[in-house]
């Protein structure tokens, strides 16, 4: 028979142990049934925990194996922005940011359309790394029209700012009213791979 356990305090012991670092990245997950039976609930309350934990991108289903303990999550820009508000910065705790690449490019037709410019107009670029925990998480490029660059020249140098976004609005004397955050699929180029810690070889 069920016992009083809710799903919620479910999650709440598993998500600690994966916060705590008992559970790594990549551990696999205790199957519902023994869920079941170390908590006495029935499967619907366990599967609602696991729910919960997989919306909160702690982990995520593998084919023949189960539900394994998720990798190092991303901040998507929106709660970047959020967090640079709130705090002051735009990294979270136990977030780095390593500029690895700053210079000046055409903008492609997709850039120019997000900055108003002609395409082949020259526009400055930063690519960065972020990890968390030491671990990265991802490589991420930004694009800035002359202007912007005008009034923030720290941009044009590889060292990190602590929030580029927030330096310009600033210095432009506007706020930042709207994100717009696109997201698309691709391959990662080789530079990517090796950026991210990405050696193993995938199949074709």
């Amino acid at each position: 028979m069920p016992g009083r356990t809710g799903y919620a305090a479910i999650a709440a012991h598993y998500r600690q142990k994966i916060q705590s670092g008992d559970l790594q990245p990549g551990d696999t997950m205790p199957s519902l049934r023994q869920v079941c039976d170390e908590f006495n609930v029935a499967q619907t309350t366990a599967n609602r925990a696991f729910r919960m934990l997989k919306m909160e991108g702690l982990t995520i289903p593998k084919a023949g194996v189960g539900t394994i303990v998720a990798g190092p999550a991303s901040n998507n820009i929106a709660t970047r922005v959020a967090l640079h508000a709130a705090t002051g910065k735009a990294l979270d705790d136990g977030e780095t940011s390593q500029i690895l690449e700053v210079g000046t490019t055409g903008a492609d037709e997709l850039i120019a359309s997000r900055l108003d410019v002609a395409p082949g107009t020259p526009v400055h670029m930063r690519r960065r790394l972020v990890s968390r925990g030491g671990v990265p998480v991802h490589v991420s490029t930004s694009y800035y029209p002359a202007y912007v660059i005008a009034v923030t020249p720290e941009l044009t140098q590889p060292t990190s700012t602590g929030g580029s976004r927030e330096l310009a609005a600033e210095r432009l004397g506007v706020e930042q009213e709207k994100v717009l955050e696109e997201v698309t699929s691709r391959h990662a180029t080789d530079q990517e791979k090796a950026a991210l810690g990405l050696t193993e070889k995938t199949c074709r």
